[in-house]
């Protein structure tokens, strides 16, 4: 065995194109994943850590939703219900104006009532002197290491932009937790008395939450009881687990789009153990006829895998933690648009990504030899020496696979149709894609035999033998085929699938901006939403050019384990302007005013299961009330959904008057750059307003659409680029063996130039092949992608758009890959002289 080892090792040096090939097509499937999985593992790492260490040792939290409760629930719980292990918490977002990018948690707390629940600020109470720290509105405390790295000390000054506002403050003291999950978890997070907190955040006598330490189920039903009905008592991980899983779906969308390079370069492994099975078989015939066993055989070739499967993989596991580096910016940022504010500072690879990426790249790689290796360990001696063998065994099993694959596409679709959950709805998917990959050589051989007559009539003979060329070498050309058309494929499906997206997006951002100008304080993602001043709507609407005003009013109600989305509207008239609905119209409006009656978006319908004819229990001041739904709209600002509401109805039972955003519509005829100016001047100096025209948010909006989807366009080109090394390796792989056919070509008089234009004819082929199984195959995973992922993923319909642009650059884009990955092969072809080819064939 050890010399069959040593000849292994031997044939491996001695093709160091073929090997480098393998190898990098291994390397980048395992760089794509481990990048993807370290960007997603850092994000949720850096919030778990954070919710960790702000946990501490809370076994629940008491809520309110986004408008908190009164201060007053504090004391009442620890004078009049003994609870001694309490501390309550105001919380909020600053940004850094001296460090862009850099935004702060402000965390208010009670520094005496610290030590029972959080342990990493338990010190504070037992600092010694605070009476700077606990007398002035402006101190915070700051974790030790990152005061440090930002070369900030005890004394300086930062200024955080809070709401709109630039406040100062300043630093009074460091933090030195001792356990490293606290010293990870408070990286981002500016410690402040509660009372500083309050006037920071403009939150006065109220608290966002208590955090107490409960000694049992029983006890917290107790309480639970005992609590005024307008909060809730939730397990304390409850409110992260909810922010987790809003972003899952979306997280899970790059995973499985890192997994199909990996799938690529699979093909890259299988393609090239063929070729080396080949490339061997008058040396396995003899081994054969010597005695060697075929098990002997066997574990060779999967020996050889296996060595450039670690190979690839190590050097995948390199190059993903560069890649990481990157792509974790684009995650962050896509979860701070959409989701909630996390700060990853890095990537930090941990023996769970290094085990990851070693068993998919070696485990890819064994699976992927699996067929050549068994081939060569099961044919008897003279079939292993004869060289039509593999290609006839391939043009046998192509109807098998064909049938194999048939029935993996009918699997897959039918995942696709009836399964409820979005990780069988991948797994449909990549069986549609592994099912028409396993047709792939019938196709061409169809194809070619079908095409040979026509591509002769229009390019000659070498038109047709470029046609026939591509079945001749069916083994080599069919991975080739197959490995561009997925990665084809994938362009064309999620170019699609973003471009219904966006499209559907646009229109109805159109339906939905009917306004001229909107008005809102300064926010920040997963903050809650910051009341206008009292009259200022008032004032506007007298504003020349107005012909009236719409507002809006947003806040969070607390359920049992997360918070609901409520939008409450005074549209000023009796009919539904600017939503689209999935049920119901526009004339429900009147109805809402006067009844206890909401619509749900989409999103909620799909998250929770209330539609159109159900009642929605809503928690108001009063108690839970009964809403009925009467329709439910299309929305597409969040996947978690949102009930909405008649600002009369909402005033009525929340007996609250406050508005988040004012919508001016303007008089017909009326300049909206001039109105905007008037109405800054109406609101005064010392507002600090965003006034944006309508123009302007959609496009902003869609600038964040784009930005969102960054990640997924740099993953699929990453796909593309590695079925374009698999290309290059069977074609080269396939102009190698056809070498002596070549010289006998150049033998009997064709030009260098006529072999360079035969194998580019045939790389063309191959590429023309592609291109046109991955334009119906993409347009079947953008439905897939549109109609149910998305939909399961985020509770959004959306509709299809194909843009024929997009296709023909699709189409020039396998063309083009196949271009450049033959012309090295040609190249190397026409330049052998025919006596060395004929020469090395004989030998």
């Amino acid at each position: 065995m050890r010399l069959l080892q040593r000849s292994g090792v031997r044939y491996l040096l001695g093709h160091r194109w073929q090997v480098a090939l393998a190898v990098l097509g291994i390397t980048l499937g395992v760089a794509v994943v481990t990048a993807v999985d370290l960007a997603n593992r850092s994000a949720l790492q850096a919030f778990q850590l954070s919710a960790e260490a702000l946990t501490g040792q809370a076994t629940h939290s008491i809520t309110a939703g986004s408008e908190g409760f009164a201060e007053a629930l504090y004391p009442w719980l620890r004078i009049e219900q003994r609870q001694r292990r309490v501390t309550p918490v105001v919380e909020g977002y600053a940004e850094d104006q001296a460090r862009a990018g850099r935004v702060w948690r402000i965390l208010g707390v009670d520094p005496f009532a610290e030590a029972a629940v959080r342990p990493a600020l338990g010190g504070i109470g037992t600092a010694g002197d605070l009476s700077g720290f606990l007398g002035r509105d402006d101190r915070v405390l700051m974790q030790g290491e990152v005061a440090r790295e930002l070369d900030l000390a005890v004394g300086d000054a930062l200024e955080l932009r809070v709401r709109g506002r630039v406040r100062r403050v300043v630093l009074d003291g460091l933090l030195e937790p001792q356990r490293p999950v606290d010293r990870q978890g408070l990286q981002d997070v500016l410690v402040m008395d509660i009372a500083a907190a309050q006037a920071l955040l403009g939150r006065p006598g109220r608290l966002d939450r208590i955090d107490l330490v409960l000694a049992d189920e029983a006890a917290a039903d107790a309480l639970r009881q005992a609590l005024p009905a307008e909060v809730r008592l939730r397990p304390a991980e409850a409110r992260a687990d909810a922010l987790l899983d809003m972003s899952r779906a979306f997280r899970l969308n790059l995973t499985a789009f890192s997994l199909l390079a990996l799938l690529v370069g699979a093909f890259l492994i299988y393609n090239a153990m063929t070729f080396a099975v080949v490339q061997r078989r008058p040396l396995f015939g003899r081994l054969r006829a010597l005695g060697v066993g075929r098990g002997q055989i066997l574990r060779l070739v999967l020996l050889e895998a296996a060595l450039l499967g670690l190979v690839g993989s190590v050097l995948g596991l390199v190059l993903g933690i560069v890649l990481a580096q990157g792509l974790v910016g684009l995650v962050t940022r896509t979860i701070n648009d959409l989701y909630f504010v996390v700060q990853v500072r890095g990537v930090q690879p941990t023996g769970v990504n290094i085990a990851l990426g070693l068993a998919l790249g070696v485990g890819a790689t064994l699976v992927a030899a699996a067929v050549p290796a068994a081939e060569a360990a099961r044919s008897p001696p003279r079939a292993t020496l004869s060289r039509a063998d593999l290609e006839a065994g391939s043009r046998r099993r192509a109807p098998r696979l064909a049938l194999g694959g048939g029935l993996a596409v009918l699997a897959g679709g039918g995942l696709l149709l009836v399964s409820q959950a979005l990780l069988l709805a991948f797994v449909g998917i990549f069986l549609l894609l592994m099912g028409t990959a396993l047709a792939v050589p019938l196709l061409v051989l169809v194809a070619s035999r079908a095409l040979a007559r026509p591509a002769g009539a229009l390019f000659g003979l070498p038109g047709r033998m470029a046609a026939r060329g591509v079945s001749a070498g069916l083994s080599r050309s069919a991975v080739a085929v197959a490995a561009l058309m997925i990665a084809i494929s994938t362009v064309v499906g999620v170019g699609v699938m973003v471009e219904s997206f966006r499209a559907t997006f646009a229109q109805w951002l159109d339906a939905s901006l009917e306004a001229d100008v909107y008005i809102s304080p300064p926010g920040i993602t997963g903050d809650a939403a910051a009341p206008l001043e009292p009259g200022l709507a008032d004032r506007l609407a007298a504003v020349g050019g107005v012909e009236r005003i719409t507002t809006g009013r947003y806040r969070r109600l607390p359920q049992a384990e997360t918070d609901w989305r409520l939008r409450a509207y005074d549209l000023g008239g009796e009919r539904a302007v600017g939503f689209l609905f999935r049920a119901g119209d526009e004339s429900v409006w009147a109805r809402l005013r006067t009844e206890d009656a909401v619509l749900v978006t989409e999103p909620f319908q799909s998250r929770y299961g209330v539609g159109q004819g159900d009642t929605l229990a809503l928690p108001t001041p009063a108690g839970e009330r009964e809403f009925r739904v009467l329709g439910v709209t299309y929305d597409y600002t969040t996947s978690a959904g949102a009930v909405i509401m008649a600002a009369e109805r909402y005033r009525h039972h929340w007996d609250d008057d406050t508005i988040n955003s004012i919508a001016v519509h303007a008089e017909p005829g009326v300049a909206v750059g001039p109105l905007v100016e008037r109405l800054r001047v109406a609101a005064g100096d010392g507002a600090l307003l965003r006034f944006r025209p309508s123009a302007e948010i959609r496009e902003l909006s869609l600038e964040v659409f784009d930005r969102t989807f960054t990640i997924t366009h740099v993953l699929r080109m990453l796909a593309t680029g590695v079925a374009v090394v698999g290309v290059l390796g069977a074609l080269l792989a396939l102009a190698l063996e056809r070498a002596r056919e070549m010289a006998v070509l150049r033998a009997m008089g064709c030009s260098v130039r006529q072999v360079r234009r035969l194998v580019l004819g045939q790389s063309l082929f191959a590429g023309a092949l592609a291109g046109g199984l991955a334009l119906p195959l993409g347009l079947v995973l953008a439905v897939a992608l549109t109609q149910t992922i998305n939909q399961r993923a985020f509770g959004w319909s959306l509709s299809v758009h194909v843009d024929p642009a997009l296709l023909l650059q699709a189409l020039g884009l396998a063309l083009l890959a196949a271009l450049l990955a033959g012309w090295y092969p040609a190249r190397r072809m026409a330049a052998t002289p025919p006596g060395d080819a004929l020469r090395e064939e004989m030998e």
